[in-house]
């Protein structure tokens, strides 16, 4: 059974990888075709990073839908295959409605929405030519996590959290604002951390294969397959996101890759481990918000930019040293939220 579902882990990835990297390449081809390229406001407010970032104008955008699209591709033909024929695709299918419909509907609910949030910021609609309000944004993203929260409550029966070392703890009728709370920050914080090239989806790696771990390792195997799906159009992205990115991630990628990563935090019970996990994405709103607090209660700045990535930046050190020491700080903290989890479950 392991070495079985292993094969199908792997393959599923390696066929997800190869279908991104072949849709890359006509991506592109319209994304520059159709000049949708990245927009840098020069703000009165923003100096720091408007000056770090002009050169980065006009690189196309909205490259994360070669992720999403991979994944709700291979497993749409892949359920309908099996429907249709079984054999091999029956034993790909990772269709679950326990393990992988909520994964799968707050992916594509998600991603459509930061699509409509890059094609308005690309053609300058919205507050500042900058497509969606923050506050718009935050509401439309509170009722998909809304809408998970009910799901997991009302139709699974979830109210457990699991606090690791320790034991499951009913919650009742709380866990719904957590679970709104995991995924609003988890989708936010993505979106803040995708702000340098190969940042976001290298960060993201760490968590989503830790995350593949512990489903597997809990005998959620469906949803595990999909994390795989997940991983190889997300490696894939990658391969063209380093620096010099020929595309950026933009909302429709970040934002539902964040909250497909609270989603899956939740269905694994991990939702307490995310801060090893999500290290520098908690990292990168902190930063954030204590900036903000800093200068409405101060009047004074605390980093030269935020998110902090940007506040390297300003100091001198290069895009690329930045992004590699974050994957770094990332892949400690995951590995270390790993022996926790390992500790956890077999102590």
């Amino acid at each position: 059974m392991i070495v079985t579902q292993a094969i199908r882990f792997l393959s599923l990835g390696t066929l997800s990888f190869l279908i991104a990297m072949l849709l890359s390449a006509p991506l592109l081809y319209l994304l520059k075709k159709y000049q949708l390229g990245k927009q840098i406001r020069s703000e009165k407010d923003t100096p720091v990073f408007a000056g770090l970032h002009k050169k980065k104008e006009g690189t196309p955008t909205m490259g994360g839908i070669i992720i999403w699209f991979t994944i709700v591709s291979i497993a749409g033909v892949i359920y309908l295959g099996d429907v249709l024929f079984g054999g091999v695709f029956a034993r790909l299918n990772f269709i679950n409605r326990a393990e992988t419909y909520l994964p799968l509907a707050a992916l594509c609910i998600a991603a459509l929405i930061g699509l409509v949030d890059d094609v308005m910021g690309v053609l300058r609609f919205g507050p500042k030519g900058g497509g969606l309000s923050m506050k718009g944004k935050l509401l439309l993203y509170i009722l998909v996590a809304t809408i998970g929260a009910l799901w997991f409550y009302f139709r699974l029966d979830w109210n457990v959290i699991h606090v690791p070392l320790w034991k499951d703890i009913s919650i009742g009728i709380w866990y719904i604002p957590l679970f709104i709370f995991i995924l609003t920050a988890t989708a936010f914080s993505t979106n803040e951390t995708d702000g340098l090239d190969g940042l976001a989806a290298g960060v993201l790696v760490f968590p989503f294969v830790a995350l593949g771990v512990v489903a597997f390792l809990n005998h959620k195997y469906d949803l595990a397959m999909f994390i795989a799906t997940l991983l190889g159009a997300l490696v894939a992205f990658l391969w063209n996101n380093v620096y010099p990115a020929k595309f950026f991630m933009g909302d429709t990628g970040a934002m539902s890759l964040g909250i497909v990563l609270g989603v899956i935090a939740m269905l694994t019970n991990t939702a307490l481990l995310l801060p090893f996990f999500a290290s520098i994405l908690m990292l990168e709103s902190l930063s954030v918000i204590v900036q903000m607090s800093s200068k409405k209660i101060r009047g004074k700045k605390i980093f030269l930019s935020t998110p902090i990535h940007h506040h390297f930046e300003a100091l001198g050190l290069p895009e690329t040293n930045v992004t590699m020491k974050f994957w770094i700080v990332s892949g400690i903290t995951t590995s270390l939220g790993l022996i926790i989890f390992f500790l956890d479950k077999y102590k």
